[in-house]
This record gives C-alpha cells, sequence and structure tokens, in this order.
C-alpha cells in the first residue's frame, strides 16, 4: 500500500503560485511509485514538501531568465524537476545514468505534461564537449571538488554551478578551492535561500565559471 502524500504547506503556495497542482501531482508520484521503486525512502515522505520540493525551489531564484540547466545525478528529479515546474522559462535537462530513475523521471514529464524538460541517461563527465549549458545544478551528488570536476565543463563561458549542499558547505568549498582555480572558476560563495519558507534554509555552493 502506498503511503498518503503529505498536503502541501501554506508556503507552498506562495512559492508555485498558479502551479502549485502541478507540483501536489508530482509529490503525489514521489509517496507512491517513487517509493515502491526506491527513489524515495519510505520514511521521508512526511517531509517530501519541507525538506526536498520546497527546499529544492527556494533556490531557483538565482537561475536567469530563460536559462539552460543541466540537473547532474538528479535521481527522483531533485532539483531540476521541480524548477521546471516552478518556472516554465527556463529549460532544464535531466542527467541520470541509472535506468530505473530515467523511466521514472520520463513518465513524470509526460504525466505532468512538462514542455520545458529533457531526459538524459548518461554520467556527467560523458557530456564534456557535448553539452554547454548556463547553469549546472546538483544536490547531494557528490564532494564540490568532484563535482566541479564533472560539472564545469558542461557551462558555457561565464556559466554557473549551482551545488545544493548541506550545513558544512562552507568548509567543503574552502576544501575545493584549487581544484576549482585549476577548472578555470573565477568566483564562488555560499548562498542561502528560502527564509520564512524552509527551516532550516536551503544551502547552495555557487561556483562561476570565467569567460
Amino acid at each position: 500500500m502506498s503511503t498518503p502524500p503529505p498536503h502541501p504547506p501554506p508556503s507552498a503556495v506562495t512559492v508555485f503560485g498558479d502551479r502549485l497542482a502541478l507540483a501536489e501531482r508530482y509529490v503525489t508520484q514521489l509517496a507512491g511509485p517513487g517509493i515502491v521503486r526506491g527513489l524515495i525512502g519510505p520514511r521521508e515522505v512526511p517531509r517530501l514538501w519541507e525538506r526536498h520540493v520546497l527546499n529544492c525551489a527556494v533556490a531557483v531564484e538565482l537561475v536567469p531568465e530563460g536559462a539552460s540547466v543541466a540537473d547532474v545525478g538528479t535521481g527522483a528529479g531533485l532539483p531540476g524537476l521541480v524548477w521546471t515546474i516552478v518556472r516554465p522559462d527556463v529549460h532544464v535537462t535531466l542527467v541520470e545514468p541509472l535506468l530505473r530513475r530515467t523511466r521514472f523521471l520520463e513518465e513524470m514529464v509526460e504525466h505532468l505534461n512538462l514542455s520545458n524538460v529533457a531526459v538524459r541517461r548518461n554520467r556527467a563527465e560523458e557530456l564534456a564537449g557535448r553539452m554547454h549549458v548556463d547553469v549546472v545544478t546538483a544536490r547531494a551528488v557528490a564532494p564540490l571538488a568532484t563535482l566541479a570536476r564533472w560539472t564545469l565543463p558542461l557551462l558555457k563561458a561565464d556559466g554557473m554551478l549551482m551545488a545544493l549542499k548541506g550545513q558544512s558547505v562552507s568548509n567543503e568549498l574552502a576544501s575545493a578551492e584549487s581544484e576549482l582555480t585549476k577548472l578555470g572558476a573565477t568566483s564562488w560563495s555560499v548562498r542561502e535561500f528560502g527564509a520564512g519558507i524552509v527551516d532550516p534554509l536551503t544551502r547552495v555552493a555557487v561556483v562561476t565559471l570565467g569567460g
């Protein structure tokens, strides 16, 4: 038996606006097929909104209007699928190497009738030289130095990596500085999003590539 999805908190209305119904349909799928197929742990269901969906959604405000985005190691679509729901102006490519996950993602794209998203079954390092986007994002995929090696080659000049991280993000960023410099990054910082919406705040390592 699937676990009933949690009701959206009032803050979800603020974040999703007239696209809240789409977000609710996605959460329902996460709590059903997402659990059955091993993409989400059963214990995560009560906190799908706050810990996962809203945690991802609040960071999309940093993405430029009309940007192309690659979400590397997207898993069940976090944050990339959430971003396509919040921001129909951006085009997101969901990059995921595991077949069972890409099948789920393709089903979600069809189920939600989203036109601003594509699914690619690849590892990030396989796409170097074949993909050039404005923004690359990832959530809990790899240590930042490793993630930068995989993702910075996918960026256009002046592109931006947005790595959604936990509370140790500052230390992780400091440890990665020499690697970031070698890879051509020109600036990096930690940004926080979601004041009044999520607690704790969403912490993002933002790395900008040189032109």
